[in-house]
């Protein structure tokens, strides 16, 4: 027999993970109202679910036209109560807290069988404290650690009852990355900036390395381009950007430079060249951590490496996203569209750990599931 599936609303939706989530638990679902502002999540949400129904902004929701649905879930944004934010939100006056009462107002509203929001761990105690005073109960801390390969400690208020801890499945980095090597076991959180930070930022900041990956510079990138030893390697240009540059090579012995990544500000002291490459010039003054020549070598066994961040779809699979999720797009227009790195870098940090989210409501009791 065909099941009838629940109604929800979610809020603040992102590129739909919650969607994705209660597929993932099996739950059936015949009506999803989403309330998203930005472009690219909304279109990504439309290729993947051309179902679901778009309503604009929290702020000008009418949430009483879906009283009675079964399930509200969402999570505000998180970029005014986190501990990486300076001058954060620690009262109820600002934006943060304004929006958190739209999500408020839609239980309130709709009265649905269940309710879930999700924020940030390292939010101040005092907000911690008036979120559950307004919905009625404590947060349950789950870090997506436990069922993928990124470190990300959340928050989750919820009446679904009996929740337990998610198994750990025993994910890495490693695990989950196409080519290279990691310099941890697990990714650091994956946010919506992460785009902005390119191979030297996170080089040279030491907590960085969780999200980096070492590619080696050999046989696997090199490609040949003619017979007469010539081959293209990737290198770290000034603007923190991969360039695939064509070198000549003499009896296997590269005759130039091979820059393959960058500390700091990038500057000639502080560029990483390999040793297998000539050395640049010999600067009368020079700076930086690599003296005059701007020598420096990545410890890694076996070669050269170029340091990378991870690609879209490592980052994806950090959110225990399928693959290419949020590559492609169907704008409101109804023209499909491809979205960019820099976007899917965003629509991947806004969004959920689905597996988690899965968890979660895998306890709840829902008529027909």
């Amino acid at each position: 027999m065909l099941r009838q599936g629940i109604k929800t609303v979610s809020l603040f939706d992102g590129v739909s993970c919650g969607r994705l989530a209660l597929e993932r638990a099996g739950i059936a679902v015949s009506s999803y109202e989403a309330f998203e502002i930005d472009k690219y999540a909304k279109a990504v949400s439309r290729h993947n679910y051309p179902d679901i129904r778009q309503h604009g902004d929290v702020l000008d929701a009418d949430f009483k036209r879906f009283a009675g649905y079964d399930l509200v879930m969402g999570g505000s944004p998180c970029t005014f109560w986190s501990i990486a934010k300076a001058g954060r939100e620690v009262d109820k006056s600002g934006a943060g807290w304004a929006l958190f009462m739209r999500f408020v107002e839609a239980v309130r509203q709709i009265k649905p069988r269940f309710f879930l929001y999700e924020n940030v761990a390292s939010m101040p105690v005092n907000i911690k404290a008036y979120i559950s005073e307004e919905l009625g109960c404590e947060p349950i801390l789950v870090n997506s650690a436990l069922v993928s390969a990124q470190h990300r400690k959340r928050l989750y208020w919820t009446n679904i009852n009996g929740i337990t801890q998610p198994d750990d499945k025993g994910v890495l980095l490693k695990d989950i990355i196409d080519s290279g090597l990691t310099a941890r076991d697990k990714s650091y959180c994956i946010d919506a900036c992460y785009y902005k930070g390119g191979s030297k930022t996170r080089l040279d900041n030491q907590s960085g390395k969780r999200q980096i990956v070492f590619e080696p510079v050999g046989a696997a990138l090199r490609t040949r381009t003619d017979g007469n030893g010539s081959f293209k390697h990737l290198e770290v240009r000034g603007d923190d950007k991969l360039n695939a540059v064509t070198t000549t090579t003499t009896d296997s012995v590269v005759c130039a430079p091979v820059r393959v990544g960058s500390l700091g500000t990038g500057g000639q002291g502080n560029r990483i060249y390999s040793v297998h490459g000539k050395t640049v010039s010999i600067m009368a003054n020079g700076g930086g951590r690599g003296g005059k020549a701007g020598l420096y070598k990545i410890d890694l066994p076996d070669g050269d490496y170029i340091v990378r961040k991870l690609t879209p779809v490592e980052a994806e699979r950090c959110q225990t996203m399928p693959d290419n999720y949020t590559a492609l797009g169907v704008d409101d227009s109804g023209k499909a569209v491809k979205i960019s790195n820099t976007q899917r870098y965003k629509c991947v940090g806004n969004g959920w750990t689905v597996d988690v989210i899965a968890h979660i409501l895998g306890f709840a009791d829902f008529p027909g599931n």
